[in-house]
């Protein structure tokens, strides 16, 4: 479709007319808007929040993870674990229906995950499930997973929309991606990528009443647009990823501004398998070279907090106890003299635009950061649909990154950090520990065991340092004085939108 027809509007008169012209303003209806499209219609596949922030409210998982970041009912409204925690059994809502109006079934569930467990899907998050090694289904409701080991984070991963119940119809005649029939709140009507999708009502959907009869999304790239469409109430609703318009919002006296916490985190990834950085001194000398508040200050306003590896707040710590998060640039120097590196070396970064938008300002107080101890690193934009690619083939030698949080550290980190996970060629690190750390964490019950096997391996991958963990911000959505009924999720999800009303 080429590039967003409203990328160049700057004035509030323009962008109104625009609006206006592409969606018929209907008190019903939510107009919305947000800065970066979907790049796939793919639910198990997809990586992109952009994705998922879209697949979301047209799919549902068996369960999901709700604004307390508690397993809520979806498909599935009731689950037991057997009492040696090697099989899980889930009830289905027999009112679950997929759009079209067919009755979500056990044989889709059962399809849905034999298709994220085969490996040539290319399923993003398959390595969370590889303990399923049977499913039945006994009867039309009941839907039995048996394991080859207890997996206490296996329910937390099926909250995720990358394991999102799919008709097996559609599955066996290879058409995911590029039909969407889903049992969530909304259907997709129509997609333009890079300009915007018309979402309706599913009638179908056992979720209850949906507040409005559709959406109507935007995709404006250019934020300050978006701010002056909500002012003019030519946008209801949107999604805002840059924290300098986020604080723009609340001068305005017909908005309001929703600020969340989130599990999601900022990363500088490490390829700890070429060149100067398979040397553990070297990354721990980037790690102590980097001031993670000045990044944090320099690229989001001071808007999130450091962290460490675990973000999710049963497991969060304080991160100062960890290798280097006070910088230590004469202690970084020391390290890559040891390694031999004192006159340092060149490499390359790759960087999202739009995804999210501090990227480019994180890689460049990064590169001025790494500077002082002799890297010479050289910052690449590109699309973020290009460096999705570059990411998912792991071909990079540093990659400014934001990527998902979860409620279970196993479920947040298992498909980088274990031998068998799916995305351990973009981790380009792993060890004996990690995996070992990460197995007990998957089997242990006790919660108060679960944290100390976490600490150690928040401890263990901090000091090995393959990757440098930055910090966490916050989700930004906001809205007119015509729209009420949203609630924010730590997890950054939209699904709150079925809940919403749209008044005159």
């Amino acid at each position: 479709m080429g590039r967003p027809r409203f990328k160049n509007l700057v004035s509030a008169v323009a962008v109104a007319a625009a609006l206006g012209a592409a969606f018929p303003a209907t008190a019903a209806t939510l107009n919305m808007a947000w800065s970066q499209d979907a790049t796939g219609l793919d639910p198990h596949k997809q990586t992109a929040f952009s994705s998922l922030r879209l697949l979301e409210l047209v799919y549902e998982p068996l369960v999901r993870t709700d604004s307390d970041l508690n397993i809520a009912p979806a498909v599935a409204t009731s689950w037991e674990f057997s009492e040696d925690g090697q099989t899980l059994t889930f009830k289905l809502d027999a009112d679950a229906k997929f759009s079209n109006g067919n009755k979500v079934m056990t044989s889709d569930v059962k399809a849905s995950f034999e298709r994220i467990l085969n490996e040539e899907t290319g399923a993003s998050a398959r390595a969370n499930f590889l303990s399923i090694e049977s499913i039945d289904t006994p009867d039309d409701e009941t839907v039995v997973f048996n394991l080859s080991q207890p997996d206490v984070p296996l329910l937390t991963a099926m909250s995720s929309i990358n394991a999102a119940i799919l008709p097996a119809g559609l599955i066996e005649a290879g058409m995911i991606g590029t039909e969407t029939l889903g049992s969530g709140p909304f259907v997709l009507d129509s997609w333009e990528p890079n300009s915007r999708e018309v979402l309706s009502v599913n009638e179908n959907w056992a979720g209850g009443a949906v507040g409005v009869d559709g959406i109507n999304i935007s995709v404006l790239p250019d934020e300050t647009a978006i701010l002056a469409a909500l002012r003019t109430d030519q946008v209801d609703f949107a999604l805002i990823n840059d924290p300098l318009v986020a604080t723009l919002v609340p001068s305005n006296p017909n908005l309001s501004l929703n600020r969340e916490p989130v599990l999601n985190y900022h990363v500088l990834q490490l390829n700890a398998e070429e060149g100067a950085m398979t040397e553990e001194k070297v990354r721990q000398a980037i790690s102590c070279a980097i001031d993670r508040q000045d990044v944090l200050d320099a690229a989001l306003l001071g808007e999130g907090k450091v962290t460490g590896p675990l973000t999710m707040p049963a497991y969060a710590s304080d991160p100062s106890d960890l290798l280097c998060y006070a910088p230590d640039l004469e202690k970084a120097k020391a390290l890559m003299a040891e390694a031999g590196y004192e006159d340092g070396f060149s490499a390359s970064v790759i960087a999202a635009t739009g995804e999210p938008p501090t990227a480019a300002a994180e890689a460049q107080v990064i590169q001025s950061q790494l500077a002082e101890i002799g890297i010479d690193l050289e910052i690449e934009m590109m699309e973020l649909n290009v460096y999705i690619d570059r990411w998912l083939k792991g071909d990079f030698d540093m990659a400014v990154a934001l990527n998902g949080g979860r409620t279970d550290p196993y479920t947040m980190y298992n498909r980088y950090w274990t031998k068998d996970g799916n995305l351990a060629h973009v981790a380009h690190y792993g060890d004996d520990m990690l995996d070992s750390l990460m197995q007990q964490g998957r089997v242990e019950t006790d919660p108060e065991k679960r944290k100390e096997i976490f600490a150690e391996f928040s401890k263990h991958i901090t000091d090995v340092s393959p990757w440098i963990w930055l910090y966490t911000g916050y989700s930004y959505t906001a809205a007119n004085d015509k729209v009420s009924g949203f609630e924010a999720n730590p997890t950054g999800s939209l699904f709150g939108l079925s809940a919403v009303t749209v008044g005159e």
